[in-house]
């Protein structure tokens, strides 16, 4: 396992699976609604935390599963 490359994709994965949303239907979401290309593979990655989350990711990320964008960064606050 080699270093983490993001805070939130555990967090991600978690308000995800609470959407009931697979990763190729967040994918489809970000990419019709707010044209961000990422693929399944993309997300899966991101919540491995084995990449980097763009700034714009995130807060598409967050619009997509209804979230505060700062949770996704720092948990309960």
């Amino acid at each position: 396992m080699g270093e983490r490359k993001n805070i939130s994709g555990q967090r991600i994965r978690q308000v995800r699976l609470q959407h009931n949303l697979a990763q190729v239907e967040l994918a489809a979401a970000l990419n019709v609604d707010y044209g961000i290309k990422l693929e399944q593979s993309d997300i899966s990655e991101i919540e491995r935390q084995d990449r980097s989350v763009k700034d714009y990711e995130l807060d598409a990320i967050a619009r997509v599963l209804d979230i505060d964008p700062v949770w996704l960064l720092r948990g309960n606050i």
